[in-house]
């Protein structure tokens, strides 16, 4: 899907726009989250916006090469703006704020984290299911087509290249306030490259895949990194098995599965054919 391909190049330097936009504007709302929210997904959407007018331009892997080559200008740009970003100590973040709930407590946090995980999730959901969105189906498929009908498709993945950003920086803004900390270390070329793995080992293409496989990926990095030293290994042992022996990812294997059942069936068939007495 060309959501999810926007996606991998612009997570990175997304999160640095709602991260630095939680730093520059906490003393401006008094610690109002939501109106960081809002400052954060449209700071983040202002520089998909520049830097879709450059990415938008290519296609494939020169697309990818040029969101995660923009990524690495806004790491240097943090990593060289001492005044703004703190340089290479970075910015601590003062106490989460309170509106009539606790969000210094982990737990109340959690839920209000996956109160907006799940209506972004939801959000997105409707976005794919809708006219615009089946239209970004068609484009990924068969573009060409898409412009005979009549369809800007330049237009459409640009429109989509600054929703991916605004969601982007809708997760800085909750990456800063569950840190309490951000530095330029938080948009290296591993935050793309991670992002991007959990959508390949989930299911590229899907919205459920990706959740599938953020958690996965998650799980085993805690879990693996109690247990052994060396569990990067480990974590990249499974992404190289994942696109050698399950390419569409996880959310692919009913598919196969049901591919196997009716090649099956059908050989099933075809020897009861041959062996049927004329």
């Amino acid at each position: 899907m060309v959501a999810q391909n926007i996606v991998f190049g612009i997570t990175a330097f997304a999160m640095a726009v709602g991260a630095v936009r939680v730093v520059t504007t906490k003393n401006v709302v008094h610690g109002a989250l939501w109106l960081m929210v809002v400052l954060g997904m449209l700071g983040a959407a202002a520089l998909a916006a520049v830097f879709g007018l450059l990415a938008i331009r290519a296609t494939g892997v020169y697309f990818l090469m040029i969101t995660l080559a923009l990524g690495q200008c806004v790491w240097g740009l943090a990593y060289r703006w001492n005044s703004l970003t703190g340089g290479d100590n970075g910015i601590n973040l003062p106490q989460r704020p309170k509106f009539g709930i606790d969000l210094a407590d982990e737990v109340t946090f959690f839920y209000v984290v996956l109160g907006i995980f799940t209506v972004s999730l939801l959000i997105l959901y409707t976005l794919v299911r809708s006219p615009f969105g089946r239209s970004l189906v068609g484009i990924r498929e068969r573009e060409l087509r898409m412009k005979i009908l009549g369809y800007n498709t330049w237009l459409h993945k640009y429109i989509v290249f600054i929703i991916a950003g605004g969601f982007g920086g809708l997760a800085g803004v909750l990456w800063a306030h569950t840190n309490g900390h951000v530095s330029p270390e938080d948009v290296v070329l591993t935050t793309s490259v991670d992002a991007l793995l959990m959508v390949v080992l989930g299911g590229a293409g899907t919205l459920v895949g990706a959740t599938i496989g953020t958690a996965i990926v998650f799980g085993l990095r805690e879990y693996l990194s109690t247990l052994v030293p060396w569990w990067q290994y480990a974590l990249g042992g499974v992404y190289v098995l994942t696109i050698l022996y399950l390419p569409m990812g996880l959310m692919g294997v009913p598919r196969r599965i049901r591919q196997w059942l009716g090649s099956h069936g059908r050989k099933e068939g075809s020897k009861k054919l041959a062996t049927k007495p004329s």
